[in-house]
């Protein structure tokens, strides 16, 4: 006889952002469609708005950190938000540039994950990014980075960034 075994669940935290369009809604129905095609959505962190980074001649960004639970891969994560993104009417140009909606993987678990040209968890630049380390430390201050080996909250509180992060 065959045992169903339970897939392995983990929680995994996002960071959304856009600046086009009305970016509240656009960040409301990303989370919709995240908890309805990757899991649970078990945190959502206030909004935070912030001027372009890479490319400032553009307008503000409203950002968002979204913690969930899913059974899916980091493959799987990454290519159902691309899906959502798409869904929402992303169209891919510029790196930095402007956007309806961008929906970055941060962390997955405690996993450490590259897949040359495609993911690296955790996110390469987070530490680096007050508009990714103020909402995540605000739904996950004591997660452990599995690189850093500090905590989210001690990352944000040392962060260097110098672009302003206003909380709404």
């Amino acid at each position: 006889m065959m045992l169903n075994k339970a897939l392995e669940c983990n929680t995994v935290y996002l960071l959304l952002g856009g600046n086009l369009g009305s970016r509240e809604e656009n960040l409301k129905r990303a989370i919709a469609l995240l908890d309805e095609k990757i899991g649970k959505v078990i945190s959502v962190s206030s909004l935070y708005e912030t001027a372009a980074w890479g490319k400032t001649d553009q307008p503000a960004f409203l950002n968002q950190a979204v913690a969930l639970q899913t059974n899916l891969s980091a493959l799987e994560v990454l290519d159902r938000a691309l899906s959502i993104e798409g869904e929402l009417g992303r169209i891919r140009k510029d790196k930095w540039g402007e956007r309806l909606i961008d929906i970055d993987l941060i962390l997955f678990g405690n996993e450490i994950i590259h897949v040359p040209d495609k993911l690296q968890v955790p996110h390469p630049h987070m530490q680096n990014r007050k508009f990714v380390m103020e909402p995540l430390a605000e739904i996950a201050p004591d997660v452990v980075h599995p690189v850093l080996g500090e905590t989210i909250l001690s990352i944000f509180l040392h962060i260097k960034d110098p672009l302003e992060v206003k909380k709404l």
